[in-house]
């Protein structure tokens, strides 16, 4: 009964990595009051030694990734772990590490947008839509508050789909897929200045990392992005979801 109830235990255990905690102490207790997930928030250089109990880790640092972290996520994962990648764990800063990208299977090509090039833009209204309506991250308990007009790269007609808008976000642009996945949600943003509209189908993904897996969420650029129960149930379903 004893090892039993440890193993529930470890079951129901969620990691918080952050170098920002305001938003992840709010997404830290929608886990305990929504899922009765036990969420614990750590700095990158507080990890504990062994990260095999948890159930996910999801990470949210914004500057400088360190190795001993960014090695321990690798680890984690390819033993058979969940890990949960949020927003700016997948930005300029981390192209200084040799390993994270790689195992992300993500590249952020330099130079100019219009020609291909990574870019970042905030504050940005951005639209996120489900591409996988039959997919159990984007469905269970998911209440789309809107319709978004979209049209999915290498796609020929437009469709209404389920999505989302945050206003005072952060659009990431560009970002390229090395290696196959699943795509779960697009970004549509429109600049304000030129009137030019990007529709790409890379704002969330999940993908096999060794025997585990990981999920990627593009939106997150402060706590009002979190604040949409549409994005946080979309994180509660990547920690459950049970491929």
């Amino acid at each position: 009964m004893i090892a039993w109830i440890e193993v529930a235990v470890a079951a129901d255990r969620v990691l918080i990595v952050a170098d920002e905690f305001l938003a992840m102490e709010y997404l830290a207790d929608q886990c305990r009051t929504l899922e009765n997930l036990e969420a614990r928030l750590v700095p990158q250089n507080r990890l504990p030694a062994d990260l095999s109990s948890h159930r996910a880790v999801v990470v949210y640092i914004h500057r400088g990734l360190d190795t001993n972290a960014e090695q321990a996520f690798i680890r984690y994962t390819r033993a058979g772990g969940r890990l949960v990648v949020l927003h700016h764990s997948i930005s300029s800063a981390k192209r200084k590490n040799p390993d994270w990208f790689p195992f992300l299977g993500i590249e952020l090509p330099q130079g100019d947008v219009n020609q291909g090039g990574y870019k970042w833009i905030e504050p940005a209204t951005i639209q996120i839509v489900n591409l996988a309506p039959d997919h159990f991250i984007t469905t269970n308990k998911v209440q789309w508050p809107t319709r978004v007009p979209y049209r999915r790269e290498n796609a020929g007609s437009e469709e209404n789909l389920p999505g989302m808008v945050l206003e005072g976000s952060e659009a990431y642009l560009n970002h390229t897929f090395a290696g196959s996945r699943t795509l779960l949600l697009g970004l549509r943003y429109q600049d304000p200045e030129t009137g030019r509209v990007w529709m790409q189908d890379r704002a969330g993904w999940i993908r096999r990392a060794g025997q585990g897996w990981i999920v990627y969420f593009q939106p997150g650029h402060s706590i009002r992005d979190f604040q949409q129960p549409a994005y946080t149930r979309l994180i509660l379903n990547a920690i459950l979801y049970r491929p």
